[in-house]
């Protein structure tokens, strides 16, 4: 459970952050500020009991003393009465999953020791033991319908390969580390770091009274690919288990070709199911069995493709369509109790709904709102029960995170948890305005948002952070989002917007960047800074701009082509395209997906869209912030940059994080850190002006 330190505490350590930057302004008391990061909470992974009576959740907070995220399972009634923890302590307890008879649970966690391990608990008595000892921590655990056995993936570690041997090491003398032989192409993996000994991911099987886990697959491919996560589905019979793998020969460059496989619990015996050139994913089997649903589409190598819901035959037969009139991705797949349809999720325009689907096509939202409840992204997740109870994680530009119940003859919505009511009670959050506007390339409508600092008065003039998300096949929408109740906080209107490229506005809409990025994606974002000036509010000699990952592309892109910006704060960019596809973790699909071809062959294509091409126009001071381990977007593209601009005497400020992996989330001081450094720029520099 979180600790409650003193708020003298927590103010202190807060006060000490902020003096370290220097021209740090003073934010709001009524808005969201830094000291209320350390209180922050957020729910995740709901999972009803089979009757639809309870929940169980991760609640998860940061440690202000060990400076690290932490999270414990709690219960709590349907009708939001009982809510109380299971566990707690500094542990990272996940993944919850109910018995067939809702009389014992599982989970994952670390704590007995620091290898996560997999656990059992009896919910009358609160009994609880630990199932496994694995060298590497589990994923996807799954319980059988029968309760008899438990199925999870692991890495199963390979020894490094070796090229020579040195001389055996005198008794006590101190050698450096050996050698890292690196002979694959995907040998490190953004937030994993790197990979030369942990061999394969495999599938597991155990009894669920615990015992030794014996493994199903084999082979030198990941079952599933741990970049890409995946569910293990077991059949109504408790004889096999169904998931999505790659397992191509040349996998290691067609990451997407990925096929369902079926697993026999008895022998490990493995039918391919899908036989087709594109991702087949998130199998889910029918509950009387003859069905298999899943997801996804025929690979045309476009950067963004609709994620389509399928159902096909058992043994692979007779594959459908089941949304091929909805324009939208889908995903987290799971069939209704009685066999006639299918709960799925997608976003729509920024905001990611929660619906059913019937098996000849009917699809009928159900829920809005669902979201991780921290950033302006999609995600989150539901459960729903036999009884038709449903439950999923809530989140609004407002309302930060909690769960939300409601039943599918019902979907009147009844909010049950109150996590963050302890620090949001008594202030008043940034308000927020949902924005249409043309661009001022082709007369497009891009949708945005704008967020108010607290105590807002129109009257007054205000700077302006345009702020742009990453991906870039992602969408920003009407969800809360620490970073930007921050920026808000600290006196600045905020504009958020979906410029093309932006996914839940279509295909047509996500491809009109497609090999053309960043490029067009400027005139929309530079028009949403037109629509926000005209409103009248604005102070137009203080316009700032900051993003992250493919925001900070972007945000190079417009400080590239572009003078109005007092001052900017790029991200973890990619500068160089040349040289990411050529180091980053990603590398197969970036050149794949995102160009026509490799480098060499097409320079100038790569250098057209480099932001170096564009770096000796920039006048505006910018401040790069990136992870030393970040390996999606390696710290040698920022280094690039901010040797470009110093080259050019140019203002620029290079700040790193030392083992931090992209986004900087990992370590609370770290991601306040990144927060707090992009404030202090632009309080600096709108003192210069003063």
């Amino acid at each position: 459970m979180k600790k409650n330190y003193p708020k003298a505490l927590i103010v202190c350590f807060i006060a000490g952050f902020v003096l370290s930057l220097s021209g740090l302004a003073q934010p709001s008391k009524n808005g969201f500020t830094s000291e209320d990061y350390f209180n922050f909470e957020w729910v995740s992974d709901p999972q009803l009991s089979p009757d639809g009576r309870s929940i169980i959740y991760v609640r998860n907070f940061a440690d202000i003393m060990t400076d690290m995220f932490y999270s414990n399972l709690w219960v709590i009634n349907f009708d939001g009465s009982g809510n109380r923890p299971l566990t707690s302590g500094l542990y990272h307890d996940n993944s919850p999953r109910w018995s067939p008879d809702g009389r014992t649970i599982i989970y994952v966690s670390d704590r007995e020791g620091k290898k996560p391990q997999i656990f059992k608990r009896w919910m009358d008595t609160g009994q609880t033991v630990v199932l496994t000892n694995l060298l590497f921590g589990p994923m996807g655990i799954s319980l059988s319908p029968d309760g008899k056995w438990i199925a999870f993936s692991a890495p199963v570690p390979a020894m490094p390969r070796t090229i020579t041997q040195l001389p055996p090491t005198p008794p006590g003398a101190q050698w450096a580390p050996p050698a890292k032989i690196i002979d694959k192409s995907i040998y490190r993996f953004d937030g994993m770091g790197y990979q030369v000994s942990m061999g394969y991911v495999h599938l597991f099987v155990m009894p669920a009274e615990g015992g030794t886990p014996r493994q199903l697959s084999q082979g030198n491919f990941h079952h599933p690919f741990p970049m890409f996560g995946g569910s293990l589905e077991w059949a109504p019979d408790s004889k096999s288990i169904v998931l999505s793998a790659n397992r191509q020969d040349d996998w290691e460059l067609d990451l997407m070709n990925s096929e369902i496989y079926e697993f026999a619990v008895a022998d490990g015996k493995m039918s391919t199911l899908t036989r087709r050139k594109g991702p087949d994913n998130s199998p889910t089997i029918s509950p009387d069995g003859q069905l298999i649903a899943y997801t996804g589409f025929d690979d045309r190598y476009q950067g963004y493709q609709i994620t389509q819901l399928y159902v096909m035959n058992r043994d692979g037969s007779n594959s459908r369509f089941l949304t091929e009139d909805l324009d939208r991705t889908v995903g987290q797949l799971q069939w209704a109790k009685d066999g006639k349809g299918l709960f799925f999720t997608y976003a729509d325009k920024g905001n990611t709904k929660l619906a059913h689907v019937t098996l000849d096509g009917k699809v009928k939202k159900l829920a809005d709102d669902m979201g991780d409840g921290r950033i302006a992204y999609g995600g989150g997740s539901y459960s729903v029960a036999a009884n038709g109870n449903l439950v999923y994680t809530l989140t609004r530009a407002d309302h930060a995170s909690d769960l939300a119940v409601a039943s599918v003859a019902d979907p009147k919505i009844n909010i049950i948890t109150s996590v963050n009511e302890d620090i949001f009670g008594h202030k008043k959050l940034g308000e927020v305005e949902e924005i249409w506007y043309e661009s001022s390339k082709d007369g497009r409508k891009i949708q945005g948002w704008i967020m108010k600092p607290a105590d807002f008065d129109p009257s007054k003039k205000y700077p302006l952070i345009l702020e742009i998300h990453g991906g870039p096949f992602a969408d920003y929408g009407s969800r809360f989002s620490i970073e930007k109740q921050l920026l808000a906080g600290a006196g600045y209107v905020v504009l958020y917007t979906n410029p093309r490229g932006s996914t839940s506005y279509g295909e047509e809409f996500g491809n009109l960047i497609h090999h053309a990025y960043p490029g067009d994606d400027f005139y929309d974002l530079d028009s949403g800074v037109d629509a926000v000036i005209a409103k009248g509010y604005i102070d137009q000699d203080h316009v700032y701009v900051t993003g992250g990952s493919g925001g900070g592309v972007l945000t190079c892109w417009m400080v590239g082509r572009s003078q109005r910006f007092r001052a900017a704060a790029s991200l973890y960019p990619v500068i160089n395209w040349y040289s990411w596809v050529l180091t980053a973790d990603m590398a197969p699909m970036g050149v794949k997906y995102w160009f026509p071809d490799y480098p060499w062959n097409i320079p100038d294509h790569y250098e057209k869209r480099s932001l170096l091409s564009v770096v000796g126009n920039v006048t505006t001071p910018t401040i790069i912030i990136t992870g030393e381990e970040d390996w999606r977007c390696p710290m040698s593209e920022s280094e690039q940059y901010y040797m470009a601009l110093k080259l050019q005497g140019k203002e620029a400020v290079l700040v790193r994080y030392p083992g931090a992996s992209h986004g900087i989330f990992s370590r609370p001081s770290q991601h306040l850190s990144k927060m707090l450094h992009i404030i202090a720029w632009f309080d600096q520099h709108k003192k210069k002006a003063e």
